[in-house]
């Protein structure tokens, strides 16, 4: 077990560090066509759409008054959970949770949910 954590772990490091780069390759290295992410605004399936996905959150993340705090990161066997919060031009991010299943090298399921409020 202890390879999967750290497999699991070094997936998560690699896909936390890529998002707030904004790389948007290196972020796809942690997908597959068979991934699924699944948030409030809908369920992501396959490269073509998680990117899409992506690009929209990079777009929104993309200035310079916005920031993000990870405010909790654990990992357990094959599943890494973090708790953040951020805050952009267009969105207050008060609280944010993401689950990552992550069974060998990349995540195959991930699901979001927060509680976010429009800028006015």
């Amino acid at each position: 077990m202890e390879i999967a954590m750290s497999t699991t772990e070094s997936v998560l490091d690699h896909h936390l560090e890529t998002f707030g780069e904004q790389d948007i390759e290196g972020t796809m290295e942690d997908y597959t066509d068979e991934s699924v992410v699944v948030t409030n605004m809908g369920t992501f399936r396959g490269l073509r759409e998680i990117e899409g996905l992506f690009e929209d959150l990079f777009s929104e993340f993309s200035s310079g008054e916005s920031s993000m705090t990870i405010d909790e990161q654990l990992v357990e066997d094959e599943f890494g959970y973090i708790v953040w919060n951020a805050e952009t031009p267009e969105n207050v991010y008060e609280f944010a949770t993401d689950t990552f299943y992550i069974p060998d090298d990349t995540i195959e399921f991930q699901t979001f949910a927060g509680k976010l409020s429009p800028k006015e």
